[in-house]
């Protein structure tokens, strides 16, 4: 990925909160998976993490038990009993998915485990913890996701295609943080179907009736 075809980045918070390690499970594989395709992220990510080592560089040590290392080790080895003749396997290759998402659909695009959200539009939620929701998402050339705004936040990282909003244009690897200030409807470009990768740590406000009683069964 050419770093200079993204046009919409992590702003420098999220990217301190994820060298730092305050993220959810969620909104840290969204990040992670951003960061896996851009070069100017990334780059900045390493500043930051040479940052936070040079802080832990000056705080002080704290003394360790005797048996501190016994401890781990053992801990180590009953994680490990009776794994030691399994293959290890390296990751899928997907031209769509980046390496951090392969393990949460269990490998690449086809296995994905689609569920319709109507009007063409599917969206497949991903196993992380509940402090925030990871959904892939699917949808069709040309078509619109229902207006709406955010009770918190929502980050939307392309994937596949494009779509437009009232916030910009976001092809692939860009990717749009959105919060309550913001109400959108964004549209696929009319080219190529829109697969992204969306997380929120809150319901969304939609202003349609139809969507607003869907949203119990769709988990958004």
């Amino acid at each position: 990925m050419n770093a200079m075809s993204i046009k919409h980045h992590l702003p420098d918070e999220l990217l301190m909160a994820y060298s730092s390690g305050d993220l959810s499970e969620a909104v840290n594989l969204i990040v992670a998976t951003h960061i896996s395709l851009c070069d100017e992220c990334r780059a900045a990510l390493g500043s930051f993490d040479a940052v936070g080592g040079a802080v832990l560089d000056t705080c002080e040590t704290v003394p360790m038990s005797a048996t501190s290392l016994k401890s781990v080790l053992d801990l180590i080895h009953a994680q490990d009993s009776g794994e030691v003749d399994q293959k290890i396997t390296p990751h899928a290759q997907d031209d769509v998915l980046p390496a951090p998402l392969l393990d949460y659909v269990d490998g690449g695009l086809e296995n994905v485990r689609w569920r319709s959200a109507g009007m063409g539009v599917k969206q497949a939620i991903l196993p992380t913890s509940k402090e925030a929701t990871a959904r892939l998402l699917y949808i069709p050339a040309g078509t619109a996701i229902p207006d709406h705004g955010h009770n918190g936040m929502e980050l939307t990282l392309v994937l596949q295609g494009a779509f437009q909003d009232e916030d910009g244009y976001f092809g692939r690897g860009d990717i749009e943080v959105a919060s309550e200030d913001l109400n959108h409807t964004p549209v696929a470009d009319i080219s190529e179907d829109c697969i992204c990768l969306a997380v929120t740590d809150a319901p969304l406000k939609f202003k349609g009736l139809v969507p607003r009683i869907a949203q119990p069964f769709l988990g958004i």
